[in-house]
């Protein structure tokens, strides 16, 4: 539990830059408020050890008062980021955000106030200085919140930044790896011998081959420098580049697919299924015998792929560089990875499903 509040913790700011962030603004404020009471006459300073006695004492108090206004204004600027971000809910956001900021501050100021009252009784009125704290907790907290925001807001920009470069980086290097795995010459050779058959025997057929196949390489060179496809287009994708493998092994090839319409404007990196499909058939049994039927359903934002495992025994061992690959697109783009797993005797593929507005590259 606190290794998990740790981690969402850093995610905002720093641990180490946060506290050192409260020491600084502690020691700050201590120093307006000694040597404001003292030019007003309301608190005079007597002495230099006065002064440095007064100021230790009042940052010991201060940071952890400054933490328990900042821990919680952190909380409170993530969630109201989950649920309603400044670009699209900037009244809802403040009419929320200030009301809380200063309640907040209030409820600090009081329990602090009375703390040092019983520590030191204060020579003042204590509701004067209930009432004079309170209002310079507020003034600090609104400071602090706007200081947060910008801090989270050039942090997040930040990291937006250095991960769309780190994801053009990759890209670049990945794109022709990516275009050569799609123009496989088993898979172009295979593919035109089987033209070459249906040329002789149908020709009805062999110009439906023909579109089939234009349509994968039309999907190939559209998408190969972009870095999130639609569920949509990959399953578009998907049924053309399984209707090709079927005039191949023809009825001992089948699927299904089973996904909610409202899911299909949902992201994943582009053929991402051209990656688990080609799996499937390259290490498994398709013949009349054991044929091979792929599953597709979607729930919870995943795309579920599924076939039973029956290896060919004559299969050539594994690199998993496909896979690999898949993970590392994955990763540039988002924190969900795809899962693979054997099940129940079937071979599962987990593909995360983004959400467009999270996703910072849906764009390009």
């Amino acid at each position: 539990m606190a290794q998990s509040f740790l981690k969402r913790f850093n995610a905002l700011i720093p641990l180490p830059r946060f506290i050192a962030f409260l020491a600084g603004i502690s020691l700050a404020g201590q120093l307006i408020v000694i040597l404001y009471n003292d030019f007003s006459g309301f608190y005079p300073l007597q002495s230099f050890s006065h002064f440095l006695l007064r100021l230790l004492r009042g940052v010991i108090l201060t940071i952890p008062a400054a933490a328990l206004i900042a821990v919680p204004d952190l909380l409170i600027i993530r969630w109201l980021n989950n649920k309603l971000p400044w670009n699209s809910h900037v009244a809802a956001r403040i009419a929320i955000q200030f009301p809380v900021s200063l309640a907040l501050a209030v409820t600090v100021s009081v329990l602090m106030t009375l703390t040092a009252d019983r520590i030191t009784p204060y020579s003042e009125e204590l509701s004067l200085v209930l009432l004079y704290n309170a209002l310079i907790y507020s003034v600090v907290n609104i400071i602090m919140m706007g200081v947060f925001e910008a801090w989270i807001f050039f942090r997040s920009s930040a990291e937006a930044a250095r991960k769309a470069e780190a994801l053009e980086r990759e890209l670049s290097q990945i794109r022709f790896e990516m275009l050569k795995s799609q123009i496989n010459p088993h898979f172009m050779f295979n593919s035109l011998n089987v033209l070459s058959g249906l040329i002789e025997k149908d020709v009805t057929k062999a110009q439906e081959f023909i579109d089939e196949f234009s349509q994968i390489y039309r999907y190939v060179l559209e998408t190969v420098e972009q870095h999130t496809s639609t569920l949509g287009k990959e399953l578009d994708f998907m049924r053309s580049y399984l209707s090709l493998q079927q005039m191949r092994y023809g009825e001992d090839l089948t699927w299904s697919v089973s996904v909610p319409g409202n899911m299909l404007g949902l992201l994943l990196p582009p053929l991402s299924l051209q990656v688990v499909l080609e799996n499937a058939i390259k290490h498994n049994i398709v013949n009349n015998s054991r044929p091979l039927h792929i599953d597709f359903t979607a729930r919870e934002k995943v795309l579920v792929v599924s076939n039973r495992l029956q290896p060919r025994i004559s299969a050539t061992r594994s690199t998993g560089l496909g896979l690999k690959n898949l993970t590392r697109r994955y990763s540039l783009i988002s924190d969900r990875l795809p899962q693979f797993e054997v099940e129940n005797d079937h071979y599962i593929a987990y593909l995360p499903l983004i959400n467009p507005e999270s996703d910072e590259s849906s764009d390009n």
